[in-house]
C-alpha cells in the first residue's frame, strides 16, 4: 500500500512540474540578472539593428530552433530597424556562460544600444516577440 501512495505522489509532483515548465517555455520576460548587460556587435558577430536586435542562441540538433528562426525572421522583416542574429551556442561557449544561457533556443531582445531588455527560453510566440520589441524600441 505504501508503494502505491509513493507512486501516486511522485506522478502528481512530476505532472505539476511538467505543467509549470510547459507554461514557462517560450515566455518572453524580464530577468533581474540581465539588467545592465550590454552586448556589442563584436561579441555577437554581426551588426546591431538600428532600433532593436533579436539574438537567438541555437544548437545543431535543436528542433524548436528552426521554428524560432522562422518566427524571428518574420518579425525582423515586419518591423523596420530590427535585426535577427543567430548564434551557435556550441561555438560561442564563453558568451553562453557570460549570459547564463542554459537551453536552446534562447532569445534575447536588445535595444538599439545593445542592452538586454527581454529574454525567452524555448520557442516564443510571434505576438510575444512583437510585444517585447515594443518595449525595446
Amino acid at each position: 500500500m505504501t508503494g502505491l501512495v509513493v507512486c501516486v505522489v511522485v506522478l502528481a509532483l512530476t505532472s505539476a512540474y511538467g505543467l509549470v515548465q510547459r507554461r514557462r517555455n517560450g515566455r518572453v520576460r524580464v530577468r533581474v540578472r540581465d539588467e545592465g548587460k550590454r552586448l556589442t556587435a563584436a561579441e555577437l558577430g554581426g551588426e546591431l539593428g538600428e532600433r532593436a536586435t533579436l539574438v537567438q542562441f541555437s544548437s545543431a540538433f535543436c528542433a524548436p530552433c528552426r521554428a524560432t528562426r522562422r518566427v524571428l525572421g518574420e518579425v525582423a522583416g515586419l518591423v523596420p530597424g530590427v535585426t535577427h542574429l543567430e548564434i551557435d551556442a556550441e561555438a560561442h561557449l564563453d558568451l553562453v556562460r557570460a549570459l547564463d544561457i542554459l537551453k536552446t533556443p534562447t532569445v534575447l531582445v536588445l535595444d538599439a544600444d545593445g542592452r538586454v531588455v527581454r529574454r525567452a527560453t524555448g520557442q516564443p510566440r510571434k505576438a510575444d516577440v512583437i510585444a517585447a520589441l515594443g518595449e525595446a524600441v
